[in-house]
């Protein structure tokens, strides 16, 4: 069925209002993006690793999800995932239960890229029908901005600050979902809350019904930690796309194949110079030049994956 934005945004919502998520930020807006791809009729069981989301969306007796919700540790959203959707196996199979369940576990950065990395590699591995959605917003964002592995190189952050000797964090950052195609599991995609959302509801449809494991990379900027104006969340995310530091892309059973690629390809300053954090840069030449250059190879490199499968 062709994709309607009109027709998708009738579902009912499965993450209400009302949740304490700050105004401009990318986490909800992808959660209820995500969740619009089930089945009205499915049910769902959401894990959600500690951090922004968890602590704004749940504080008992209190939630905003309509689905069942288990909050894990910082470090176990992937094995609590994995536990739950073999125990729906079991039940199944001996006749308990009947009713359609999807399981689907979200993480930010920092419970992703670092702290959970161990525990959501070994329900990729194993082969778990669940979906790990990973919402990136470059930091530890719900314990004072500090940087991760996702944070992107030069960003100011409370643990790499920029001062007059060093310009932010030193190291770029980890690319997650070339990681998890490592894992050879069928569905891997990289994508955000673009434009008309087709992307995002298209791969979120596939990797929740595909059968197996699967991963999604999902950009979720933050007002607080990027340092933007809170209207500016969705061009915040174009200039992402358009630049190609944030590339749309998705892996089927190791396949890669780009599902977005600009007509004209912004230069990363564009992308840069709508944030706070990379102020004290703006005027660095080779800082930028770096950046580029990393932004540049990456692409390179995407294109020539996706090449060999045309």
């Amino acid at each position: 069925m062709a994709y309607n934005l009109k027709e998708v945004s009738k579902k009912p919502e499965r993450l209400t209002g009302g949740h304490r998520m700050c105004a401009g930020c990318g986490a909800p807006v992808v959660v209820r993006a995500v969740l619009r791809a089930l089945k009205e009729e499915d049910k769902a069981v959401i894990t959600s690793a500690t951090g922004c989301l968890e602590v704004s969306t749940y504080t008992y007796p209190y939630t905003a999800w309509e689905d069942s919700f288990f909050h894990s540790a910082f470090e176990n959203a992937g094995a609590n995932a994995a536990g739950i959707e073999a125990a729906y196996r079991n039940l199944v199979k001996t006749g308990k239960i009947d009713d359609t369940y999807k399981f689907i576990a979200f993480g930010g950065d920092g419970g992703t890229y670092d702290i959970g990395l161990q525990a959501l590699s070994g329900a990729m591995e194993r082969g778990h029908d669940m979906v790990y959605v990973a919402y990136d917003n470059g930091a530890y964002m719900n314990t004072g901005i500090q940087r991760s592995s996702a944070t992107p190189r030069y960003a100011d952050t409370t643990t790499s600050p920029a001062g007059k000797v060093i310009p932010g964090k030193q190291q770029g950052r980890k690319e997650l979902t070339k990681v998890m195609v490592a894992h050879n599991i069928p569905y891997v995609a990289q994508t955000a809350p673009f434009k008309n959302f087709k992307d995002l509801h298209e791969k979120s449809e596939k990797a929740i019904y595909t059968p197996g494991a699967a991963f999604l990379n999902v950009l979720a900027p933050c007002p607080r930690g990027w340092r933007y104006d809170t209207p500016k969340l969705m061009e915040i995310i174009e200039l992402a796309v358009d630049s190609c530091f944030w590339p749309l892309y998705e892996v089927v059973d190791g396949k890669y194949h780009i599902t977005y690629e600009p007509k004209n390809k912004r230069p990363v300053t564009d992308w840069i110079e709508a944030q706070g954090r990379f102020k004290h840069i703006l005027k660095n030449e080779e800082a930028i030049k770096t950046i580029q250059a990393d932004v540049d190879r990456q692409w390179e490199e995407l294109q020539a994956l996706a090449a060999m499968n045309k």
